[in-house]
């Protein structure tokens, strides 16, 4: 009987909300009068009764942006009669289906956007769609590999039809992945049509052909390609896609999974297998051309970090591309002898284009003009870039067409790179300039941009950075460490770039992990890493590592270490003389770095009480804050009591008492630079593990600033005309030695050196021919001096013969005479 009264009650509120119009049905998000239809609702126990019924979760909630995943909608019951609908935006549908236990299943469509993508549902094939949730599109570069079919050796795959590449070629997949006993095998290709960076400029994914139909799924195929028929070869980029036998050939939307977009050399025409470098240099040709007629995008892109340890720090613009991964092994197939390359997180303003920066083993950036594995800008930024759905801002196919197309062309199926690195050189670092970084970690203890150290411990929510000019704002949440010690330590961190969705990393209960919320909502990174969210990217590779990435360049790093929360912030150059708060103006100047919110400035930083009334005074209000408040104990502790605890006073030094029971341990552990912060956290924080997460934390930031260093470029050298040079870093203190080609002699100094002032050392160096006139000109006067020779001897001798003749007419004439 209880629980029938139970129950009748339950029905009577529902019926009462309803009546007054307070249902979650079209209002999901929204926080009514009576009752809540936001996603804290569940947390704080005050859901609409018919919450989870129209404001639904979906497993998987993710998969790729080529669609095909069949994902479950969870706590909301369906019937046989029920006939299921899916909508992404307000315009693409898919239908769904009810399985065996009643749950409703969705499909996702292909789509030309990643991040997440409204999702509305309905039971009543299509006539209202009252259920309401979200779809992560993914990159297919960014996927999970459990989610993807998997081209096998997919060098072979690229290179098909070239010289000696021939045979069978496969693929494997996870049969989960197409609920079906006998699946198809289809090509899907891609292209874009119309005139560029017109209206007209569209992309297209189109069904191509079938491979096989109605084989078992095995999870495996393994076939012997031959050139397309129907003129379907000139469809040079496309996609495989395993589905259901069911469905007709190129049914769109279905459970599928799909391989990696790729080149399709297997199945070009027969031109391209008879002589692939001819096929090749034709196409490459042809692209050159189409480039000369395309806008110069160049001069928009960031330029690239100087060395591989300023592209690794530099977090907020740049990122590891998953093609070339230091971490794992250096796969590098589009850039031989690099071991890592990273790419600019935001594309260009203006042309959606992308920056790609490459290193070697030795931390130098590789150039195009010494090396084809040198780094490469992009026409088309590969993750794409909002609002997406067009060239070239289409995730990964775009950039295939204009910039990974052409290099097949020009370098991988011939030889002629020199068109490519024409319209793709390498951008040096001259220009770069590497952003300013300050932390909080610990009890908590600050480092400012311009260096200057502090600990505050206050009780309450307050601002780390805010910049007006560029409408960023950066909150920290600080909680006793317990409730016995008189210290404190962060425990939240909220951020926004307006107008960006707004981001908040904070502990989980137990310390042990770090929650991410979008406006207020939990984010789950179990199945992917990386989101694309509203005005900011966010990487959660493991619960413990958290890095948010806005659209200016700012880079907020939170990590967990023992328990405790460490923040990093890296602000861009272009936020010099706009930033205020805890973590001080960023100007260079460390003498203003404690300012109040009025400006004024801490008269002594050595006085703990002065600087403790400096922090008090970034408290923030409750019309500024960005956190969320999902439990009573945040309601009552920060949204509803002032936000800074004045009756908190927290111990300002180190006590010296050589009796501590933790005195030996910190004396083991805290030593060296920064040493203060680690014995602070020991001997006040009562926490050896904190004193060491201290000391990592200081020890990381002091290697962050280090990585950060500028450094002086003098920019690419080359080498002389008819010669040739030896080292390829331009780096002050770096050598270039320069040598001439056989037949040619070296005019100035053959060895040139960057120096301190971006300049290289010496004059010009040319290669020149030999200067033999002395040799030809002594050559020729003694040429003429033993011709003159031999024509006097001639004329000599022709004279002493004749002198001959006559003497012997005379001497005969006058023995004549005598007889």
């Amino acid at each position: 009987m209880d629980r029938f009264t139970v129950v009748i009650c339950v029905l009577l509120v529902s019926c009462i909300c309803r009546t007054l119009g307070q249902t979650c049905e079209g209002n999901c998000g929204k926080k009514l009068d009576l009752c809540s239809c936001h996603s804290t609702c569940t947390s704080l126990g005050n859901c609409c009764t018919d919450y989870r019924e129209y404001c639904v979760e979906i497993l998987p909630h993710s998969g790729s942006i080529l669609g095909g995943t069949d994902f479950i909608v969870l706590n909301a019951t369906f019937n046989n009669s029920s006939e299921i609908v899916c909508r992404f935006h307000d315009n693409i549908k898919t239908e769904g289906y009810v399985d065996e236990t009643s749950r409703g299943h969705c499909i996702s469509p292909l789509l030309y956007e990643t991040g997440w993508v409204p999702l509305s549902i309905s039971s009543d094939n299509g006539t209202t769609f009252n259920m309401t949730g979200a779809w992560l599109s993914v990159h297919t570069g960014k996927l999970d590999a459990k989610f993807k079919a998997i081209l096998v050796n997919s060098t072979k795959w690229q290179y098909y039809g070239t010289t000696d590449v021939r045979g069978n070629l496969e693929m494997t997949w996870n049969t989960s992945l197409v609920r079906a006993e006998r699946v198809n095998i289809e090509l899907w290709g891609y292209r874009e049509t119309g005139e560029p960076y017109t209206d007209s400029w569209l992309g297209e994914w189109a069904y191509l052909y079938s491979l096989a139909k109605d084989q078992p799924n095995s999870g495996s195929f393994s076939f012997l390609p031959k050139p397309a028929e129907n003129g379907f070869s000139s469809w040079e980029l496309g996609s495989l896609r395993i589905s259901p036998s069911i469905y007709p050939d190129g049914m769109w939307n279905v459970q599928a999974a799909w391989t990696e977009d790729h080149a399709l050399a297997w199945h070009l025409e027969e031109k391209f297998r008879l002589n692939s470098t001819v096929w090749a240099l034709d196409k490459c040709v042809a692209w050159n051309q189409l480039e000369n007629e395309l806008p110069n995008f160049l001069s928009e892109i960031i330029d690239c970090p100087c060395t591989l340890a300023q592209a690794r720090a530099d977090t907020g613009r740049f990122h590891t591309d998953y093609g070339c991964d230091i971490e794992k092994g250096s796969v590098c197939t589009y850039h031989p002898g690099c071991v890592h390359c990273v790419r600019a997180i935001q594309a260009s303003p203006m042309y959606a284009a992308g920056q790609q920066c490459c290193y070697d083993n030795t931390g130098a950036q590789v150039l195009t003009a010494d090396s084809i594995g040198g780094s490469t800008p992009d026409r088309a930024h590969d993750w794409g870039s909002p609002p997406f759905k067009k060239p070239p801002r289409i995730p990964g196919q775009s950039h295939w067409v204009y910039d990974v197309l052409s290099f097949y062309y020009c370098c991988l199926w011939s030889d002629n790179c020199h068109f490519y690195f024409k319209h793709r050189p390498s951008s040096d670092c001259r220009r770069y300039k590497s952003p300013s970084s300050a932390v909080v970690f610990g009890d908590p203890h600050f480092i400012t941009f311009d260096g200057v150290s502090y600990s505050f411990n206050g009780f309450g929510e307050y601002t780390l950075v805010t910049s007006f000019a560029k409408g960023l704002t950066i909150q920290g949440r600080t909680e006793p460490v317990n409730g016995t010690v008189k210290a404190t330590q962060l425990t939240s961190v909220a951020m926004q770039e307006t107008p960006s969705d707004i981001i908040e990393v904070r502990l989980v209960s137990g310390h042990n992990g770090l929650e991410v919320l979008q406006n207020q909502k939990t984010l789950s990174f179990s199945e992917q890493s990386w989101m694309d969210l509203h005005g900011v990217f966010v990487f959660s590779p493991t619960s413990s590592n958290v890095t948010v990435m806005f659209s200016s360049g700012v880079g907020v790093e939170v990590r967990l270490r023992e328990g405790t929360m460490t923040t990093t912030v890296l602000l861009p150059e272009e936020f010099i003389d706009t930033t205020m708060g805890l973590l001080g103006k960023m100007n260079g100047d460390p003498k203003d770095d404690l300012a109040l919110t009025n400006g004024e400035l801490v008269q002594n930083r050595t006085n703990p009480e002065e600087v403790f009334n400096f922090g008090a005074g970034w408290a923030i209000s409750n019309q500024s804050a960005l956190f969320t408040y999902d439990s009573e104990y945040l309601l009552d502790t920060f949204l509803y009591a002032p936000r800074h605890d004045a009756s908190f006073l927290p111990v300002f030094s180190i006590p010296e008492n050589p009796n501590d029971p933790l005195a030996n341990q910190t004396s083991e552990i805290c030593s060296g630079p920064g040493s203060q912060f680690c014995r602070y956290d020991i001997l006040v924080g009562r926490s050896p593990r904190m004193g060491n997460a201290s000391k990592i934390s200081y020890q990381s930031h002091i290697s962050l600033e280090e990585d950060l260093k500028p450094v002086i470029s003098c920019g690419w050298f080359s080498p002389p005309s008819n010669g040739k040079k030896e080292g390829t870093t331009y780096l002050q203190g770096a050598k270039v030695n320069l040598f001439c080609n056989e037949g040619f002699t070296l005019t100035g100094p053959s060895l040139r050196v960057c120096q301190w002032d971006g300049v290289w050392s010496g004059g010009d160096t040319n290669c020149v021919v030999p200067n033999n006139i002395p040799g030809i000109v002594a050559g020729s006067v003694i040429g003429a001096a033993a011709l003159i020779l031999m024509i006097t001897t001639i004329v000599l001798l022709s004279r002493k013969q004749k002198q001959k003749r006559r003497d012997a007419r005379t001497e005969e004439a006058g023995t004549t005479e005598a007889f």
